[in-house]
């Protein structure tokens, strides 16, 4: 059973310098309640691949499925079925949180009673009680972040997408976080889909990686699996795999780039 699917999933953007070919055809599957990571160097097409499975881009090639909505087909269920935290994120910094979260529940249909309860209750669900009048320009970065999924998960979706949480975040906060999203997934069985560049937290986090290089997959398993298979030796770390992986250190000489 999957909750996200993709065959052949394809974007090229057209510059006045020719087509640049960003996503050359990703085909990867998503298990409900998985924390799945997205990996690959700058460039590698992490974000074109969230924002298209978001519905924010349009693919121009192959089909996807996000919570048995097609994206192309039926982009409306695919906005109902899933959150989505950018990287930048997405608060007013003249509001308070209490504020953002209320308008957040009335944009999704909420009565303004409704919209108020659900803010209360995201508040306490992500530790922000204490921070609802405050203004978002007075948060802490990790605060705000927390904000941004409380944003996301106001009409509980079935998939969160994360576009690089914890970039800037200090130790603490990147900890707490990473709790966050691991009680997610236990206690609401939310399916959470995420990029990142910090590989201590792909490898501390994930299920399972999926690691993209040039628009395409080069690899994919879990976090354990990759280190064996393309590490090179017992004692190999998250690192030592990736950069065999995207050739940018050395392969086992065995070693194919293939799912494992």
């Amino acid at each position: 059973m999957t909750i996200i699917s993709t065959a052949g999933l394809a974007r090229t953007f057209h510059t006045q310098h020719g087509p640049v070919e960003a996503v050359r055809g990703i085909d990867l599957t998503v298990r409900p309640g998985e924390i799945l990571g997205l990996l690959g160097p700058n460039g590698a097409g992490k974000t074109t691949t969230l924002r298209m499975l978001t519905t924010l881009l349009r693919p121009t090639g192959g089909a996807a499925t996000v919570a048995g909505c097609d994206l192309l087909a039926d982009p409306v269920g695919v906005r109902r079925a899933c959150g989505y935290v950018a990287q930048s994120g997405g608060t007013d910094p003249q509001v308070t949180a209490r504020e953002e979260l209320v308008t957040q529940g009335r944009l999704y249909g909420l009565t303004k009673a409704q919209a108020v309860e659900r803010a209360e209750e995201l508040a306490r669900e992500m530790d922000l009680v204490e921070l609802l009048d405050r203004r978002t320009a007075a948060l802490s970065g990790g605060q705000r972040r927390r904000l941004d999924i409380a944003m996301a998960l106001t009409h509980r979706p079935k998939v969160l997408f994360l576009d690089e949480p914890t970039t800037g975040l200090d130790p603490g906060s990147r900890a707490g976080l990473w709790d966050l999203v691991r009680r997610l997934r236990d206690e609401h069985g939310t399916t959470v889909f995420l990029t990142t560049h910090y590989l201590d937290e792909a490898d501390a986090l994930a299920d399972r990686l999926v690691i993209v290089d040039g628009g395409t997959v080069a690899a994919e398993g879990t976090p354990g699996a990759l280190k064996r298979t393309y590490g090179g030796s017992p004692d190999a770390s998250l690192q030592d795999a990736f950069l065999a992986i995207t050739g940018r250190g050395p392969a086992p000489a065995d070693t194919a780039p293939v799912a494992v």
